[in-house]
């Protein structure tokens, strides 16, 4: 689960990480109020949408009066921001962050992330913020410096003292590194974080580090221990049909392709996905119904494929073994009646009463495909993909 930047500063504030004053806005009128109650004479507006990317896009504004404060405000709330995470459809800013300006001598990047290769938290920075990391990974990888951490040990104060040299801070700078990342460190542990990026981290004229920008998620797993993590969920910034599935326990993901895919196992989920792509297909989504995946699961498994506008044919491959190929059946036959399946369905079914679940489909009347085996199963459905086009 991912949260606002002004939520993510509201968080990290409570353990000590250094934040300039700010507060969110729903109006324009509301943004000049937090603007006056900052004090001041520089601001900057932001637009407060789960992406990166707004400042290239024109959601971050430097103002310098009220009535600049209101004209952003105005300028971004109900615009659809496109960015380079959005997709070109982009994402609606619905509340804007109003802060007070910075004295800004040096843009630094530091995060905290799990890396999967080590199993560790990581603490990762960079002597150049303010860009992409990933872009900044694929043109200079050697000046991103990263710590794996010891579970057992924690964040020792060395690792940051490493890092504050790698990245040219001296004298003061050097503990108040060590704050920082202790701080962030806490946050992460604490609050079962999945990633905390401060992105920039800036070097006041002062001397001083400062949260400029903040970005946290969460494993949605540890959600049950965080009612008042649960609470920050913005439902508007999520996929509708991703959403709908997390109600049914339904491990979906939205992709950008036309072959809809139903499988039970994430190991099995990605290697559809593999053997579509391999024979020239592309895969609409993600979507594991899990080992014990009922008859009614399985129909609204089908009902949210079917609702994504994109998907031109589907793929239902399950092996069962916990999970009763007869049961998919039933549940395919039941969602296929109901919604009046308008696209091609191919159908793979191996293990347990499969041969029942074979036979309750090709009774059904359904205009289905059935597949032999796993790659037959693929060339099939991208074959009457590309026959449609």
């Amino acid at each position: 689960m991912n949260i606002h930047e002004y939520q993510a500063k509201e968080l990290l504030a409570k353990f000590g990480v250094p934040v300039p004053q700010g507060g969110v806005a729903y109006t324009a009128d509301e943004a000049v109020g937090v603007a006056r109650r900052i004090g001041g004479s520089v601001w900057v507006v932001k637009a407060q949408i789960h992406a990166g990317g707004r400042g290239k896009a024109g959601g971050v504004k430097l103002v310098r009066s009220e009535d600049e404060v209101a004209a952003a405000a105005k300028a971004l709330i109900g615009k659809k921001l496109v960015t380079h995470q959005t997709g070109p459809e982009g994402r609606e800013v619905k509340r804007v962050y109003v802060e007070a300006g910075c004295d800004i001598a040096r843009e630094l990047y530091l995060a905290l992330s799990i890396d999967r290769a080590t199993g560790r938290i990581t603490l990762i920075a960079a002597a150049e913020g303010g860009v992409e990391i990933e872009e900044l990974a694929e043109r200079a990888p050697d000046k991103i410096l990263r710590v794996a951490i010891d579970a057992a040990a924690g964040l020792s104060p060395f690792y940051a003292r490493r890092l504050a040299f790698g990245l040219g801070l001296t004298g003061g700078q050097v503990r108040a590194l060590g704050d920082f990342a202790n701080a962030l460190y806490r946050a992460f542990t604490e609050l079962d974080a999945s990633l905390v990026e401060i992105n920039p981290l800036v070097v006041t004229g002062g001397g001083d580090l400062v949260a400029l920008d903040a970005k946290m998620g969460f494993d949605d797993n540890a959600l049950f221990r965080h009612a008042e993590i649960e609470a920050l969920r913005d439902e508007d910034e999520e996929d509708p049909i991703e959403l709908e599935a997390g109600k049914h326990a339904l491990n979906y993901v939205k992709l950008d392709g036309n072959i809809g895919c139903m499988v039970n196992g994430a190991g099995l989920a990605m290697a559809t996905m593999d053997i579509i792509k391999l024979y020239g297909g592309n895969p609409a989504n993600f979507l594991d119904v899990g080992g014990g995946a009922t008859r009614e699961r399985v129909m609204i498994a089908f009902k949210l494929i079917l609702s994504d506008p994109n998907v031109e044919a589907i793929l239902v491959n399950i092996f069962g073994g916990i999970m009763r190929c007869d049961v998919i059946a039933e549940g395919i036959v039941a969602a296929a009646r109901e919604v009046n399946l308008h696209v091609p369905l191919v159908v793979r079914l191996e293990g347990t009463n499969v041969e029942l679940g074979r036979k309750l489909l090709g009774q059904s009347g359904l205009p289905l495909i059935a597949a032999e085996n796993f790659e037959d199963a693929a060339k099939k459905v991208v074959d009457v993909v590309k026959e449609a086009a």
